[in-house]
C-alpha cells in the first residue's frame, strides 16, 4: 500500500469516528445544571398517594416516580460533563392541595425531605447546591424558612405554584407569596420559582401581577424562574408571560438585574419552529445573560442528549456558548 493510499484510508477512518464541525459546535459545553430533582426517601414513601390524587391534571411521569439515588444523578452529570447541579427539594409535594388528604405527618415529611436535600450539599459541596422546598401557602412555609436560615449549605428555596394551586387572582395568596419571597431574601437565599400555575388562564396578566407584586419582595436577591416562565416545552402562554418580562427589562433594566430564567424541559425537538424563533427573540430582548442551562432531571434522564437538543434553538454559536456558560449570581 502506498503512503498516499495509506493516508487516504487513515483519513477516511478518522472521519468516520470524528465529530463533524457542525456536530462539534453543537456539543454541550454546560458545566452547571440549574434545575435537578432527587426525591428524598420521605417523599418516595408518599409518592404513590400523591400521584393517585384526583386533583392532578395528568398521570405522574414514570421518571418522576422512579426511586433514583444520588449515584444516579452523579453518573448522569459525569456522562454529560456537568460539574455542579442545583438540587431542588420536592418537599412541597407533602403539602400539596392536589392530594385529597394530606399525610397526617406532612410537616415532618417536609422537614425530612429538606434535610435530605441539604445533606447532599453538606456531603458534596463542590457538586451540589441545595434548595429547600415549601408550599408557600401553608402555615409550614415561614417556620421552615426560619429553621434553615443561617445554614450555609442552603443556597435557596424552591416554590412550585402549580403544585400549590396558587391563584394569581386571589390578592391574599399573592400577598402570602410575596411574604415568603421576602423571608427568603432576608435569609440571603436565591428563590427558584415555578410560576406557571395552571394550563389555562396563564399568560401576560399573571406575569404582570408577578412582576408588580411579587418581584419587588425579592429586594435584590436572585430570582430564578423555571422553564422560561412556562412548565416545559414552549407554547403561546409561556411566550406571552415571557413577553411581559421582555417589556419590563427593556424599560427598566435595573429591575431585571438579578432575574434569571432556566431552560429546563424546553424540549426544542417538540416545539414548532415559529415558537422556537419567538423564544429566541424574547431571550435576546431580555438579555442572554439572564438565561441559564437547566434540565429538570430526572425528567430529562440523558443530560448530554438534552443539552444537545437544547442547542437546536435558533441561537448562533456565540449566543449558545454564552447561555451554556451562564451561572446564577
Amino acid at each position: 500500500m502506498t503512503f498516499a493510499r495509506l493516508g487516504a484510508v487513515v483519513a477516511i477512518a478518522w472521519l468516520s469516528v470524528a465529530p463533524s464541525g457542525a456536530a462539534d459546535r453543537r456539543a454541550p459545553v454546560v458545566h452547571v445544571d440549574h434545575h435537578v430533582h432527587l426525591h428524598a426517601p420521605a417523599i418516595l414513601a408518599i409518592l404513590s398517594d400523591y400521584c393517585a390524587s384526583p386533583g392532578r391534571a395528568s398521570k405522574c411521569d414514570a421518571e418522576f416516580t422512579r426511586p433514583l439515588a444520588v449515584a444516579d444523578l452523579r453518573r448522569a452529570m459525569d456522562d454529560a460533563g456537568i460539574r455542579r447541579a442545583q438540587v431542588m427539594s420536592t418537599a412541597y409535594l407533602a403539602e400539596s392541595p392536589l392530594m385529597a388528604a394530606l399525610p397526617p405527618n406532612h410537616a415532618a415529611i417536609v422537614r425530612a425531605a429538606n434535610d435530605f436535600t441539604v445533606g447532599l450539599a453538606r456531603a458534596q459541596p463542590a457538586r451540589f447546591s441545595a434548595y429547600i422546598g415549601v408550599n408557600p401557602l401553608t402555615p409550614t412555609a415561614l417556620p421552615e424558612i426560619a429553621h434553615w436560615r443561617g445554614d450555609r449549605h442552603v443556597a435557596g428555596i424552591k416554590l412550585h405554584l402549580a403544585n400549590s394551586r396558587f391563584d394569581y387572582h386571589r390578592p391574599e395568596q399573592v400577598r402570602i407569596l410575596a411574604n415568603v419571597v421576602r423571608a427568603a431574601a432576608s435569609a440571603h437565599w436565591r428563590v427558584m420559582i415555578h410560576m406557571r400555575h395552571r394550563v389555562e388562564g396563564y399568560g401576560a396578566d399573571e406575569a404582570r401581577i408577578f412582576v408588580n407584586q411579587v418581584l419587588p419582595a425579592a429586594r435584590g436577591t436572585t430570582i430564578q424562574i423555571a422553564h422560561a416562565a412556562g412548565w416545559g416545552g414552549v407554547d403561546s402562554a409561556t411566550l406571552a408571560a415571557l413577553g411581559v418580562f421582555a417589556e419590563t427589562c427593556e424599560h427598566d433594566r435595573p429591575r431585571c438585574a438579578n432575574l434569571y430564567f432556566d431552560l429546563a424541559a424546553i424540549r426544542p425537538e417538540s416545539v414548532p419552529d415559529r415558537d422556537k424563533a419567538a423564544l429566541a427573540g424574547l431571550m435576546r430582548r431580555i438579555g442572554l445573560r439572564h438565561f441559564v442551562p437547566a434540565s429538570d432531571w430526572p425528567f430529562m434522564r440523558d443530560l448530554r442528549a438534552y443539552y444537545a437538543g437544547l442547542r437546536t434553538l435558533p441561537l448562533s454559536d456565540a449566543e449558545w456558548q454564552k447561555v451554556a456558560r451562564n451561572v446564577v449570581r
